[in-house]
């Protein structure tokens, strides 16, 4: 059987069991993180590179000739230089859908934490606003009902439809909006059509040259100032700072976001800079980590392993 190394095992998080992947291979070696110089050292006896976030460039696989397989412990290839893995005849395999159930759950917690304006409150709470009320309940923040609202999803993946089915059960009317830059040749109404008529639009479709500031400030102007809006798809789908720019002119009703375009954000980010110096803002920044249910970091697992397995097979 091949030998294998894991170069950034610690991106599955703790207490995961690797022993499907141990199974399918003679030899497994697992480092915590690694560079991608440090890549081309531990590659060097390996067939078979498992990596999630290390950067295998076109001068690091060439150096790589016993390298036969690469099997990415995620859905994107953009770590990877697949021109470079297909010249040298090494095979690329990520996994997909592995946490459906993960992600989607945390949509619909952002969707619910924007709709009764959870962060307003909490931030009413922490200053001492409900302790001094006259009432016995703060309305301070009107809230959302999602039950008859009209929920626009830019995605229609397995994710993007599991998101929607949870959606319905909330009562909300869904709708796919066209996939941006086919919109002539998609029989789905265009997220321009559907755009006025919104109160949620949740994104989870990929980032390219089509849907990089696929919301911008020109779409937030047509929207409706009441609207949501929740990405757990990729950072740069939106621009952040014209959403942000609308929640503190009030013509954006909330934002909620998984991802941002630089991870981590070591160099800081506007929205995270609002946070920090506690805005009056329905806004919610989350670490990127929709994903990681321990089932989820655990079907990764499973998953890798399969593709190990078949590719021996093949």
């Amino acid at each position: 059987m091949p030998n294998a190394v894991i170069l950034d095992a610690e991106s599955l998080g703790p207490d995961i069991d690797l022993s499907a992947i141990r199974e399918q291979v003679d030899n497994l070696g697992v480092y915590g993180q690694s560079s991608t110089a440090e890549a081309r050292e531990r590659l060097a006896d390996a067939e078979i590179a498992i990596v999630n976030k290390v950067v295998l460039d076109a001068e690091t696989l060439a150096a790589l000739p016993r390298l036969k397989l690469i099997c990415v412990l995620a859905t994107g290839l953009n770590n990877i230089d697949l021109e470079a893995a297909e010249t040298h005849g090494i095979s690329v395999k990520n996994v997909s859908a592995y946490g459906t159930a993960s992600v989607s759950q945390h949509t619909l917690m952002l969707m619910l934490t924007l709709a009764n304006r959870l962060p307003l409150y909490q931030r009413a709470i922490a200053a001492g606003e409900w302790q001094k009320s006259d009432f016995f309940c703060l309305q301070d923040y009107p809230t959302l009902q999602l039950a008859g609202k009209n929920l626009v999803m830019v995605g229609q993946g397995e994710l993007g439809s599991e998101v929607a089915r949870l959606a319905e059960a909330f009562g909300m009317t869904v709708t796919f909006a066209a996939r941006p830059g086919n919109e002539d040749n998609d029989k789905r109404p265009s997220l321009d059509e559907l755009l006025p008529s919104a109160d949620i639009i949740s994104l989870h479709c990929p980032l390219n040259e089509t849907t990089r500031h696929l919301i911008n400030q020109e779409r937030l102007a047509r929207a409706k100032s009441s609207l949501l809006l929740v990405n757990c798809a990729r950072g740069g789908i939106i621009d952040e700072k014209a959403a942000l720019k609308a929640l503190r002119n009030g013509t954006l009703g909330g934002l909620g976001v998984d991802v941002l375009p630089s991870e981590p954000p070591r160099d800081g980010h506007a929205l995270l800079d609002a946070l920090s110096q506690g805005e009056a803002l329905n806004l919610i920044v989350t670490p990127h980590n929709a994903w990681i249910t321990p089932e989820a970091r655990q079907n990764i697992v499973k998953l890798t392993a399969d593709n190990i397995r078949n590719w021996r097979s093949a």
